[in-house]
């Protein structure tokens, strides 16, 4: 053996960026579904699969010999680009409905009919604003129509008979179409037409 042979080192591999492109590719993956959280995966996933794919080429060209390890980097970074992007036009359709909702008005009559000679009503309309009021009512039918807007909207019908009795039927429809109905038969009974 001569000298020159004992003084030369093999070449050591150079795993480095295959193995970050897989770890990188791993987390991003599961960070990736987390609404919110999920935005930290984008650079995350983008780098995995930058490292996996040189890793790779590393491979390739015999400076490197993590393979297997390049290319599970390289899957689990596409795999999580593809929930990012989904999660993305997910959380982007649900701002766009929610806005919309929000922007939307619409018409609630509150409508009661029966044969009571007396009758208080009380309704309630809410959304950007709330506006209450209570009428007491000698005659049937009677109805009320109002408008409202925002993000959580509805309102609340209530009809409470007199000491004479007799029996009311409350309606509350909003936009031409009944969401509740209630009725009461009797003194100083109720009925309720809420949570719409």
């Amino acid at each position: 053996m001569t000298e020159l042979d004992t003084d030369r080192t093999p070449s050591e591999a150079r795993n480095g960026l295959g193995t970050a492109g897989f770890v990188l590719g791993l987390v991003g993956l599961v960070l990736s579904p987390i609404p919110f959280i999920g935005v930290i995966a984008w650079p995350l996933v983008v780098l995995g699969l930058v490292f996996s794919g040189v890793g790779l080429a590393r491979v390739r060209s015999k400076k490197a010999t993590n393979r297997g390890l390049a290319i599970a980097g390289l899957v689990l970074s596409v795999l999580g680009t593809v929930i990012c992007v989904v999660m993305a036009v997910a959380f982007t359709t649900a701002v766009e409905e929610i806005d919309e909702e929000a922007n939307r008005t619409v018409e609630i009559t509150y409508r009661v009919t029966g044969d009571a000679p007396e009758a208080t009503v009380s309704y309630t309309t809410y959304g950007d604003s709330v506006s209450m009021a209570t009428e007491d009512v000698t005659e049937l039918p009677w109805e009320q129509t109002a408008e409202t807007s925002g993000l959580l909207k509805g309102g609340s019908l209530s009809v409470t008979l007199g000491a004479d009795g007799g029996s009311v039927e409350c309606v509350v429809l909003v936009d031409g179409e009944q969401q509740r109905t209630a009725t009461a038969v009797g003194a100083f009974n109720t009925a309720s037409c809420s949570d719409f």
